[in-house]
């Protein structure tokens, strides 16, 4: 059989997979072991929640993080290169957005590897579904810069493009940080500007609102340590 890479989403949290994720996609993973994953113990963990049943003695993990250097990925398609085919688990969300995965897939191509993307949550996809920004023109930016000035800098150029550009922008925040970069949209954005911040997507405690940044300022949400995302559009 032809060897295939499956890219295989992963819950937005301590989520539930029959939530998230359609039965085919367990179908998929069941048939597989062999896996490139951020962190094996949280891909184990992810398997089990998925009903893996195969024993993970039997089963082959490549660990690709910040950590991998550049000449060890090729050798992870080595099994795709043998026949057998090979699943790519993010640690939250979808591989290759905003996550690792790009280059495996990349060289997948060189390769003339098939290359499958399975369905499931992108908090970028759904951020913008819920926000009521434009849908048809959008850019993800990531993560900003940590340093305070530089961070300012960016925001003012962000709300700059939302306006001249008609353009909905994404960007993230490592959790703990949530609440300097928060503060600094409310400080130097525009008060009829419009934020949305989506917090916990798809899980129990998921909160997504869309307000003014005047709006905003009368009632900060505390966000401190929960996954989100910013989106900011013009008003």
């Amino acid at each position: 059989m032809e060897s295939v890479i499956y890219l295989i989403p992963s819950v937005l949290g301590n989520g539930n997979t029959d939530k998230v994720l359609p039965q085919f996609n367990k179908n998929i993973v069941n048939e597989l072991d062999c896996f490139i994953v951020e962190e094996i113990r949280t891909a184990r963990r992810f398997l089990k929640e998925m009903g893996y049943k195969k024993d993970f003695n039997e089963v082959t993990f490549f660990v690709l993080n910040e950590h991998t250097e550049p000449e060890e990925i090729s050798d992870f398609l080595k099994p795709a290169e043998e026949g057998k085919s090979i699943g790519i688990i993010s640690e939250s969300g979808c591989p290759a957005v905003a996550d690792p995965g790009a280059e495996i897939v990349r060289l997948a191509h060189k390769k003339n590897i098939t290359v499958i993307p399975l369905t499931g949550p992108s908090s970028i996809l759904l951020s913008l579904m819920a926000s009521g920004f434009n849908g048809q023109n959008f850019t993800f930016l990531g993560y900003l810069p940590v340093e305070k000035k530089s961070r300012v800098k960016k925001i003012k150029e962000i709300e700059r493009d939302a306006y001249n550009k008609s353009q909905t922008q994404i960007f993230i925040e490592t959790p703990y940080r949530n609440h300097h970069l928060l503060n600094d949209i409310l400080n130097v954005c525009n008060y009829n500007t419009m934020l949305c911040i989506a917090c916990d997507i798809t899980l129990p405690a998921e909160f997504i609102k869309s307000k003014t940044i005047a709006e905003w300022r009368k009632s900060i949400p505390d966000i401190n340590k929960r996954p989100a995302i910013f989106l900011l559009y013009k008003d």
